[in-house]
């Protein structure tokens, strides 16, 4: 980085020269950042829960943990006060989130998604089951409003969240500076609140669910397989280009429409995936020790789940192994959703990725993870090794020939289809030292009185000239 210039300065440089669709998905993605910490936690919490309020696996398969001990019963519904601040309270996080992007007052963003899963409203996973004419209204007399809350939704809580940036910006730029401590927080916060309940959030809730359902069919329909081969054969590539981070979004609008996700665990299988590719690379490089250097951490970390030192520091280099992680993401992508593997929420990707995976979908998933990392490490091993091959023999003639040619000329002898190549010394004389002037360029005498014929051939900077053979004795030119 250039002296003086600091990281904000060349961050917003970049962001200049990228299209409408570019900064989008790098808005959202700056959005989410913040929020993936606590969003895997709740995850792995959700993971865990399932293993011991889920799997029936005491007395006769008739009872879970939790059913026979107090204490685990006590542990899961604990559990379920961090699993339901994360996942129902996420409005709260997205406009805050927003907020702190955007450069205007975080606390108001906080009130502003609050105002969305306030217990006042009736509780956005109680809307389906509730009849139309008992849930909740503000009546104004003149209309009336649904008291409905968003709890987990992500399209209202943008949508409400700019409104309030905007609102604010607008207001402190009219407003004189000896009343903007009051008019500007009241009037903008005051605005959002009625544009969110009143038009945005149900508009957004029902974007999102168009969303979800469109995901969701194409998980579920009749071309799933297909759906799901394309999916996990282009995550890979998705990631180098950034447009992976709109899954988050997708994942948690299906979360929260279906009580689960079949999109995530195919994200989860890519890691895999890619991290076996390395793990094949590990196998074919296994003598080149600087080589290892790079490649073990990068496969432990790709198995668990962060992909950018597998895909950038080696899959990439070497192409061939980024396309066989590829393959075999496709290939587990397709047993996924064929057998209707789901996740309960957003967790860790890679091989944790099973803790956030449905109890009755555990079995699937495994089968899932094995045909991840079994199809791209053998891929990769059996295409790889003969290029690698080649690249280590002609790497080992080159240092060969740096060796004979410090040790003053001694020969190395190597046999090629038949023939007898030896590596010799000589004498190489200038141009204007060369006695024929029509097809002169170099010349060169050997020392050595055996040799039977030598060739001497010439290298430009763009082209190659092989030189004709010559017998013994004969100079080559």
């Amino acid at each position: 980085m250039t002296e003086g210039v600091s990281k904000d300065a060349v961050k917003k440089a970049a962001k200049q020269n990228q299209n409408a669709l570019q900064r989008m998905i790098t808005a959202l993605a700056e959005i989410f950042a913040p929020l993936i910490p606590a969003i895997i936690t709740g995850g792995l919490i959700l993971g865990f829960r399932n293993c011991i309020d889920s799997l029936y696996l005491f007395e006769n398969g008739t009872k879970t943990l939790c059913d026979i001990s107090q204490f685990w019963a006590g542990i899961d519904s604990f559990l379920w006060l961090i699993g339901e601040a994360v996942f129902h309270m996420l409005p709260v996080g997205i406009c805050w989130s927003v907020t702190k992007k955007m450069g205007t007052t975080q606390m108001l963003g906080i009130v502003l998604g609050l105002t969305l899963v306030s217990g006042q409203l009736l509780n956005a996973y109680a809307v389906a089951g509730t009849a139309a004419g008992d849930i909740p209204v503000w009546n104004f007399g003149y209309f009336t409003v649904n008291m409905i809350g968003y709890q987990a939704q992500v399209i209202p809580a943008i949508l409400a969240a700019f409104t309030l940036v905007y609102l604010e910006k607008f207001f402190s730029k009219i407003t004189p500076q000896v009343i903007s401590m009051i008019v500007v927080p009241f009037c903008s916060l005051l605005l959002a609140v009625i544009a969110a309940h009143f038009v945005l959030s149900p508009v957004g809730w029902k974007i999102g669910s168009v969303i979800s359902t469109v995901v969701y069919a194409g998980i579920t329909g009749s071309f799933k397989v297909v759906f799901g081969a394309v999916f996990g054969f282009v995550y890979a590539p998705l990631v180098i280009t950034g447009l992976h981070h709109m899954s988050n979004a997708i994942d948690l609008q299906l979360i929260a429409d279906y009580g689960g996700t079949m999109l995530w665990p195919m994200i989860a299988l890519s890691n895999i995936a890619q991290g076996s590719a390395v793990l094949g690379m590990i196998v074919l490089q296994r003598k080149n020790a600087e080589a290892q250097e790079v490649n073990v951490p990068a496969c432990i970390s790709c198995y668990l789940g962060v992909t950018e030192p597998a895909i950038f520091g080696i899959n990439l280099k070497y192409v061939f192994p980024f396309v066989c992680g590829m393959i075999g993401s496709a290939c587990a992508a397709v047993v996924c959703v064929a057998t209707g593997t789901t996740a309960n929420a957003i967790g860790v990707g890679g091989l944790p990725g099973i803790l956030s995976i449905q109890p009755g979908s555990m079995a699937s998933f495994a089968v899932c993870m094995a045909i991840a990392a079994a199809v791209p490490l053998v891929l990769t091993t059996v295409a790889e090794q003969k290029r690698l091959s080649g690249q280590e023999e002609e790497s080992a003639m080159e240092e060969s020939i740096v060796e004979e040619s410090e040790n003053g000329g001694a020969n190395t002898v190597q046999t090629m289809e038949g023939r007898l190549t030896a590596f010799l010394t000589g004498k190489v004389i200038e141009l204007k030292e060369v006695g024929d002037g029509i097809f002169s360029s170099i010349q060169a005498f050997t020392e050595r009185p055996e040799v039977l014929q030598w060739q001497l051939s010439y290298r430009f900077d763009k082209m190659y000239l092989p030189g004709m053979p010559y017998a013994r004795g004969f100079g080559g030119r």
